[in-house]
């Protein structure tokens, strides 16, 4: 028999059934809100796998198309592999969860997230973060939750609890917390202020209460007995004689300054230290002199910047690494820039299109998705000089294109205003931390290069910790080193007006409010310094670039849209075909036509005046003789109209035969000389001749 809790979050109901469904499982649990339903299963080996050393932790989030009652589009009527939505996600659950296992826990672990239903309004991505703790939490896999999430908006000053997807909001936050701290912040935002952002977190913090209790309730009642963790021991005597032959040393190659030569020398030590103190070739004895000496590399790290607040590369916690910035340095794309700060370069380039290039795609929310601003991210292995083939982006590339995305949204210009696609690629060049936030500045740079109106520069920053019980140090734009040592990485991006977006993960159990808020108002100083050396190279928008398609916007009668189109599209497609210009037609009766250049531009729009505008009297007109009869010729004015031209008409002298002047299939310039009650065109070539068209 199920067992049901039900929990008021905000101004919603949310439902959680237990004991019903994947009941092998370890743990499971449906959760509901509305119309979306997602279950949540968690399962684990029963040992770690021989001779594993790390905690290999799997989260898949998963969108079923029949949950909103439509059959897959295309070819295929099956799901496939995860969209970059669904990656994202499971991104976003995973990163919490992390943190919350037992640090010598090691044993494979499985999350699977499926929406089985879905009701717009109601997002399945928060019910998942909950429904995985909570089934952590009953299971008898080892997890120190619990953890909660929440989506959180903002509009006119008040907050809006899981706002629609679509919705317009000066704030999109995802947060995951523990009772007591932060866990996992993903946010965008309109400019908001370092403050704003901290009380929006505040505030949803609070609406997680009541799900931090649900789950240590259902813990009590039906929660499965937890799986012991044995501790992993290392023998003093190791780590003393490892400390006594590698310390001095590992200082000393700490001040190797570049990332590559360090990382060298230092992986030439351990190798020297293994063999100076393991000469018999013990494999078990050279993993334990290996562990120590890693473990000893970690804390004289962490202890040089706690005590003596100095990096290894020398520099202060708040001092942000050399930075260049040049703009144009790529000849036929639309725009590109160059941004390199200390050892990590982003190259970034922007292309414009037509509405056509939109990307077109269809999730649980939307059937025709059509995204104008794309920006891909690419992490290429010789930018941390590996020597391995480069394949399609992974989570983590798609995870960082996301937040650069979210970070230039906010200051892009409105389709009315610019109605270009836009497309920007991030090419990493060189990685040493920060790469997402260095595709950040230079995507900028190169939007304003390629002519994006953009409203401001907008630059990324990213901060770590280091904190060992009440003592801790916030660093500035972290290196690679830093990040995979330290306790937490904080990516901040914005303009000088503010926060445009956020992401937060961290390594330890959590994040007080204090040390968030110093690491807001650090990073914003950071923030201001690149942004003033980017202002060196470039300050605003240049003009569009002339290898850029050209996008002219003309209103028509909404009338006349079916005279542009033609039966079965057919005048549509010979414009494009004779000039080369692509056309969109909405329903308002806005044309917008792509053209290659200006001379390509005016004669598509000629043609678009010609079929779509009435003609006037006096009107000069190149038309096409359509019917020839004994008084006159049928003139094809534009396709649909015609008018006569009668054979006194057609010359300044007698005409005794119309075939003598004009043949059928002959073009003709002919002036409109009148137009009767009932709409019948009268023309007259011989007031035309001599004369320039005039429509």
């Amino acid at each position: 028999m199920s067992l049901i809790r039900e929990v008021n979050v905000g101004n919603r109901v949310i439902k959680f059934e237990f004991q019903k469904y994947a009941k092998q499982a370890n743990g499971s649990v449906m959760v509901t809100s509305g119309g979306t339903q997602v279950l949540v299963t968690a399962c684990a080996a029963s040992k770690p796998a021989p001779g594993q050393d790390f905690f290999p932790l799997g989260v898949d989030f998963i969108e079923k198309l029949y949950a909103a009652g439509r059959i897959p589009g295309g070819y295929q009527k099956r799901e496939g592999r995860p969209g970059n939505h669904e990656a994202l996600t499971a991104r976003v659950i995973d990163r919490p969860l992390r943190p919350s296992f037992p640090k010598d826990y090691q044993n494979e672990t499985v999350i699977n997230c499926t929406v089985m239903s879905y009701q717009h309004g109601y997002s399945a991505a928060p019910l998942a973060l909950v429904g995985a703790s909570t089934a952590l939490m009953i299971s008898d896999i080892p997890f120190n939750g619990p953890v909660a999430a929440v989506r959180l908006g903002l509009k006119d000053g008040e907050y809006i609890f899981d706002p629609k997807e679509g919705e317009e909001s000066d704030l999109d936050l995802n947060i995951a917390c523990k009772p007591d701290a932060v866990l996992m912040v993903e946010a965008g935002a309109n400019f908001l202020s370092e403050e704003q952002m901290l009380d929006a977190i505040d505030h949803a913090h609070d609406l997680m209460k009541p799900l931090f209790e649900m789950q240590l309730e259902i813990r009590e009642l039906i929660g499965k007995k937890k799986w012991d963790v044995t501790p992993k021991e290392m023998d003093s005597s190791v780590i003393d004689t490892v400390t006594n032959a590698a310390k001095d040393r590992i200082l000393k190659a700490f001040s190797v300054k570049e990332k590559i030569e360090r990382g060298k020398t230092l992986s030439e030590l351990a190798a020297n230290i293994i063999s100076e103190l393991n000469p018999e070739n013990d494999e078990a004895k050279g993993s334990e002199i290996k562990a120590a000496f890693e473990d000893l590399k970690s804390n004289l790290m962490r202890r040089m910047i706690l005590d003596e607040k100095k990096r290894i590369d020398e520099r202060s916690p708040t001092e942000i690494r050399p930075i260049t910035c040049e703009t144009g340095v790529l000849i036929r794309p639309h725009g590109s820039s160059l941004f390199t700060r200390g050892e990590t370069q982003a190259l970034a380039t922007v292309t414009l299109g037509s509405k056509d290039d939109a990307q077109r795609s269809e999730n649980l929310y939307e059937t025709d998705l059509r995204e104008r601003f794309l920006l891909h991210y690419n992490f290429p292995p010789y930018s941390v000089g590996e020597a391995r083939m480069q394949r399609s982006p992974g989570r983590r590339e798609i995870g960082h294109g996301s937040l650069a995305h979210r970070a230039l949204v906010p200051v892009l210009p409105s389709e009315d205003d610019f109605g270009y696609t836009i497309r920007v690629v991030s090419e990493i060049l060189e990685s040493n931390g920060s790469s997402s936030m260095a595709t950040v500045c230079s995507g900028s740079m190169a939007l304003m290069t390629a002519g994006v109106p953009i409203k401001e520069p907008v630059a990324g920053i990213a901060m770590g910790l280091v904190k060992e019980g009440e003592q801790y140090t916030i660093l500035s734009d972290i290196l690679g080193d830093e990040d995979h040592l330290g306790d937490m990485d904080f990516k901040v991006c914005g303009t000088k007006d503010g926060i445009t977006a956020l992401q937060m993960d961290i390594k330890i159990s959590g994040l007080s409010k204090e040390i968030l808020s110093e690491a807001l108002a650090q990073a914003k100083e950071g923030r201001k310094h690149i942004l003033e050396k980017m202002s060196g190279a470039i300050t605003s928008a240049q003009d569009v670039s002339e290898y850029a398609p050209r996008i002219f916007k003309l209103k028509i009668n909404q009338d006349k849209i079916r005279d542009l189109i033609g039966p079965g599209g057919k005048t549509i497609k010979k414009i494009v075909a004779d000039t080369g210009v692509k056309l969109d037609i909405d329903d308002s009766g806005i044309v917008s036509l792509c053209a290659p250049d200006a001379i390509s531009a005016e004669a598509a729009k000629s043609i678009v005046r010609s079929i779509t505008t009435d003609p006037e009297i006096g009107q000069i007109i190149l038309g096409k003789a359509v019917r020839i009869v004994d008084f006159g010729v049928f003139v094809e004015l534009k396709p649909g109209c015609d008018g006569l031209c009668h054979i006194s008409q057609l010359d300044t002298k007698r005409v005794e035969k119309v075939e003598d002047i004009v043949k059928e299939g002959d073009e003709i310039l002919v002036k409109v000389i009148d137009i009767d009650r009932q709409g019948r065109v009268k023309l007259s070539r011989k007031d035309a001749i001599g004369q320039q068209p005039t429509a």
